[in-house]
């Protein structure tokens, strides 16, 4: 299993239009078959490790192929344009990790 976590270094005010595009994304990963568990929110930042990233997501994918289907699928594509657009520095201001998790 494959746990994508992506992490935002979000412009100021824009809460609400990211609001909208995560919801999107959830509707997409719970479409898709071998991706599940979707999960976003605020980065508590507890160890004060990331405070440039305040806010992330993640979900599981079952393999590389069902995350492969993700990261080609158009609608993630133009989803994620909006996460650009959304982002301090653009596309830099986005940091993904993925994880090879026991299943």
């Amino acid at each position: 299993m494959i746990r994508h976590i992506v992490m935002l270094s979000l412009r100021p005010a824009v809460q609400a239009p990211l609001e909208v595009v995560l919801g999107k994304l959830e509707e997409l990963v719970n479409e898709l078959e071998g991706c599940s568990n979707f999960v976003a929110g605020p980065n508590r930042d507890f160890e004060n490790k990331s405070p440039d990233y305040p806010f992330g997501f993640m979900f599981d994918a079952e393999d590389t192929e069902a995350l492969r289907a993700y990261a080609e699928h158009p609608q993630h594509i133009a989803l994620g344009g909006r996460l650009v657009a959304m982002c301090d520095g653009g596309a830099a201001g986005i940091r993904v990790y993925d994880l090879e998790i026991a299943s």
